[in-house]
């Protein structure tokens, strides 16, 4: 459905019959377990089509850290010229290069999944309409 609506492609719905479960018989289906997979599957099919939303998001959520932790060291060495605090310094450098390489990451798989998404269209434009399709044969 998901890569459906994002190629713009006709949806339809089909009936389907539907019976009441025969009698003895148990349900296979599980509420925590099908519902902890489904919610895992919306994560990664989110990671995979938003890959800029997402790293560029904990990108952003790492450099407001980095600069919260970092702005009471400079001020501090502003005033002193001495840096008392320096495994907090080296954590807020680390947290600036992860926001930064993150970003920059979500950028990079953007690309690359708009490629994807685009050779997907020309996969699906390729293929003749089911009218056409029946025509030629008939």
């Amino acid at each position: 459905t998901v890569h459906a609506l994002e190629l713009n492609m006709p949806v339809a719905e089909l009936s389907t019959p539907y019976s009441e479960r025969p009698e003895g018989s148990k349900s296979k289906l599980n509420t925590w377990t099908d519902g902890l997979r489904i919610l895992r599957t919306v994560a990664r099919l989110f990671v995979a089509e938003r890959p800029l939303l997402v790293y560029g998001m904990a990108g952003f959520m790492a450099s407001i850290l980095s600069i919260l932790l970092a702005v009471p060291i400079v001020i501090e060495w502003l005033e002193t010229g001495l840096v008392p605090r320096f495994p907090t310094a080296i954590l807020a450098t680390g947290l600036a290069l992860l926001g930064a390489l993150s970003f920059f990451c979500g950028l990079i798989l953007d690309t690359v999944t708009r490629g994807r998404r685009e050779t997907r269209i020309l996969a699906y434009l390729g293929h003749a309409a089911p009218n056409e399709a029946a025509e030629k044969t008939g």
